[in-house]
């Protein structure tokens, strides 16, 4: 017997993360820990548990997830994005609401990388005449 699960993948800057719902009593881990354990910035939490709001499944699924690279912002988005996805596979009649909050957009701002002969990605070196 297998258990039932659906699983996003979810990104934002440099950030990924691997979600897997199934049902269950609403345990939430993030990389081994619970949730308020891994993200103990206020907010973050919030902004994580949007999705399973607006779907009306807060404390009905169990979440697991593997999140890494980034740091704590990217990694909230990337987690959000993930479990938006995932509900959407569990139930596809999700996608208006979804939609309509953002959380399936995926957001691609990413640092720009540096160019060889400046100092950052456009900081010229200091002009000097003599």
């Amino acid at each position: 017997m297998s258990v039932q699960y659906y699983e996003g993948i979810g990104r934002r800057k440099t950030s990924t993360a691997r979600v897997r719902i199934s049902a269950g009593s609403g345990n939430f881990i993030v990389n081994g820990k619970t949730l308020t354990e891994y993200y103990t910035r206020r907010g973050d939490t919030d902004i994580i548990l949007e999705p399973l709001r607006i779907a009306g499944f807060e404390g009905k699924l169990d979440v697991s997830v593997l999140v890494n690279g980034g740091g704590v912002t990217g990694q909230t988005g990337a987690v959000r994005h993930g479990l938006a996805r995932a509900l959407l596979i569990m139930d596809p009649e999700l996608r208006p609401s979804m939609r309509s909050a953002g959380f399936l957009t995926r957001d691609s701002r990413m640092k720009e990388r540096k160019k060889p002969g400046l100092k950052r990605a456009r900081k010229a070196p200091t002009y000097t005449k003599r």
